[in-house]
């Protein structure tokens, strides 16, 4: 037993990164908390200066077919490698999926203002009456 162990502890030590280009970061801080109701906080930051944090509770399922689902949110910063100073902001629900926000990400170009009109227009009718079949 004890060999085998001698073993795993050697294919470990020869598997770890060697040379000057691979470098450790330390973690400044970190925090975790988890509740016995499902939810959870945590949050960490790196010496490097990257940070993030995150809430999350459980949702309980309403409909027979439903799940419970974990409603999260938070963020993170970091560097970019040109100096740009990443925020990223984001929930996470089963109604709308995971929703970030931050200024880097890409945004679509906006409405031309006839689309808008007729958009507005087709807001304001009532809804279709069923078909009956």
């Amino acid at each position: 037993m004890r060999v085998l162990i001698l073993l795993g502890v050697v294919a470990v030590a020869l598997s770890a990164p060697q040379g000057p280009a691979e470098k450790v970061i330390a973690i400044v801080s970190q925090e975790f908390d988890q509740q016995p109701d499902g939810s959870y906080r945590y949050s960490y930051e790196t010496e490097n200066g990257i940070k993030a944090e995150e809430a999350g509770t459980l949702k309980k399922a309403t409909g027979p077919d439903a799940a419970d689902v974990i409603v999260a949110q938070g963020g993170f910063s970091y560097t970019a490698p040109d100096g740009t100073v990443i925020n990223l902001n984001y929930i996470a629900d089963d109604d709308n999926g995971f929703k970030p926000e931050g200024a880097h990400l890409p945004t679509p170009p906006p409405i031309p203002p006839a689309i808008q009109k007729a958009l507005d227009y087709l807001a304001t009718l009532p809804p279709p009456a069923p078909s009956r079949a």
